[in-house]
């Protein structure tokens, strides 16, 4: 059904700019018809703008990798925030996604580092703890000092269930466990808070017990 629907929406272009367009409409919160517009602009486009573009996305993703500490997006290893001397690395905000890093230090509230688990335990999707960098994050206790992780996972049932594993996990292990104040949107991810809330809602964390 889906695939009909894509093909009656691009009929009539040309082949080319329907493979474009039925390209871009896969990248997330695009559209069918802001896919058309995209492509529309890109196939009239000066030539040389196109070619640029093209290497820049080429290189942007060869060269953007995990920072192999944090997990975090880097081009180099290890990523800046963990290179850092001036950050307070016995201070861990735990995150979702690497791109949640992004929205924390847009609000400047944050001098600690980051712990990227790469997505919350879910029974229903088959996603166990290890199929997340819990274990790395242990690994890390064990290295360095670390005398409080702040849990900054979605609020929903999935973000909950994962926060508490987490506490249980390292409880009794000399780390304070605390959890983002309320303030930000339920079932809403770090990315649509805006830097305020997101200050907020760090200075007035709660511990976990």
């Amino acid at each position: 059904m889906h695939q009909r629907m894509s093909n009656d929406f691009t009929s009539g272009l040309p082949e080319p700019l329907a493979q474009l367009v039925a390209a871009l409409s896969k990248l997330p919160g695009i559209g069918p018809r802001s896919a058309e517009r995209l492509g529309l602009f890109l196939v009239q486009a000066e030539l040389a703008y196109v070619q640029n573009l093209a290497q820049v996305l080429v290189s942007a993703r060869q060269r953007v990798e995990s920072c192999e500490v944090c997990g975090g997006l880097t081009e180099r290893q290890p990523c800046r925030i963990c290179a850092d001397p001036a950050r307070d690395g016995s201070v861990v905000c735990l995150v979702e996604r690497a791109v949640d890093i992004i929205p924390l230090e847009k609000s400047r509230a944050f001098r600690g580092r980051y712990h990227v688990l790469g997505g919350k335990i879910s029974p229903m999707n088959g996603v166990g703890p290890e199929d997340l960098r819990i274990h790395d994050l242990e690994l890390r206790r064990q290295k360095e000092p670390m005398r409080e992780l702040i849990l900054a996972l979605q609020s929903d049932v999935e973000g909950d269930a994962t926060s508490f594993y987490l506490a249980k996990l390292f409880a009794g292990k000399g780390v304070k466990i605390s959890r983002l104040a309320h303030g930000l949107p339920v079932g809403g991810g770090l990315e649509f808070a805006d830097e305020l809330t997101l200050s907020r809602a760090l200075e007035g964390r709660t511990e976990m017990k």
